[in-house]
């Protein structure tokens, strides 16, 4: 059997069941709750046949700062791939069951390890329910995989912190993203987690993740390079933020599929930047 390539950020439910079965084919399952919503991360115990649990909160993450999601060492993200049974040569595809919600922050992250065969399943889990693929129930227990071989290869660039975002907020030839919602961006709502100031970074723009998405779904190209005429970010660099690094991976989602690739993610984001004594914020 042919190696197993991918050549978009993105695959369909139906690329997704043409190569279910091949061996070079990984799935993983990045649910997790909306930090902004109320609602359950899972409404059911089914899973795409033969997922993986990918646990962004537990594992994936540096548990060692009080800032949400930040992403973990190129050891400690090497080690727990490898406890998943990942393996350098694998083929991943990656969703959540709320459609395009916490899967691109997996994309990236790979990406930031320096793993490129990597896609968002577009629309999710609903998604390939509504197409009545194959599903099974998950296991409670939690699984073992055969040792991995995966090796992180860490790639800076795709990475922004806060000291970075201090010079380039005031670059010309950068611009910065913020996929909250335009209330949080301009201060008029709350912040949903406690002790954070309200505001958004100087020199910042308001794309609201949910505006380049249509149902669960990435809006096409056409869509997306529409919606991103407005923001003149030819040529620039892109750095994303948002709440805690999770939606700011949509909207840099958005822009490679808009054929945008000089992009980062500031991964602190808010739940950093608005802790931060003597932090310029505007509001």
């Amino acid at each position: 059997m042919s190696t197993l390539q991918i050549t978009q950020p993105i695959v369909s439910v139906h690329w997704l069941s043409e190569h279910l079965n091949h061996p070079d084919l990984v799935i993983l399952d990045a649910t997790i709750k909306k930090i902004t919503s109320q609602d359950g991360s899972k409404d059911s115990n089914l899973k795409i046949k033969g997922a993986r649990f990918f646990d962004i909160k537990n594992v994936f993450s540096d548990t060692t700062t009080n800032i949400p999601n930040m992403l973990p060492s190129p050891e400690n993200f090497t080690k727990a791939c490898k406890t998943l049974g990942i393996n350098s040569h694998h083929t991943i595809v990656v969703y959540d069951t709320l459609g395009i919600y916490s899967s691109p922050r997996v994309r990236w992250m790979f990406k930031a390890m320096g793993h490129q065969n990597i896609a968002v399943l577009n629309g999710g889990f609903p998604a390939w329910q509504k197409a009545e693929q194959l599903c099974e129930i998950e296991d409670t227990n939690q699984q073992e995989y055969n040792h991995g071989n995966f090796e992180a290869n860490y790639t800076p660039k795709l990475v922004t912190n806060a000291k970075k975002v201090l010079v380039e907020m005031n670059t010309e030839s950068v611009l910065i993203l913020d996929a909250r919602s335009p209330g949080r961006f301009a201060a008029s709502e709350p912040e949903p987690r406690k002790n954070l100031k309200r505001g958004h970074i100087p020199n910042s723009m308001n794309l609201h993740y949910t505006e380049v998405l249509n149902n669960g779904k990435m809006k096409s190209s056409i869509e997306l390079q529409e919606i991103l005429k407005d923001f003149n970010i030819k040529d620039k660099k892109l750095i994303f933020t948002c709440g805690s690094g999770i939606t700011a991976c949509i909207i840099m989602l958005a822009t490679e599929l808009a054929g945008y690739h000089n992009v980062s993610i500031y991964d602190g984001s808010w739940s950093e930047w608005g802790q931060l004594d003597g932090v310029p914020i505007q509001c």
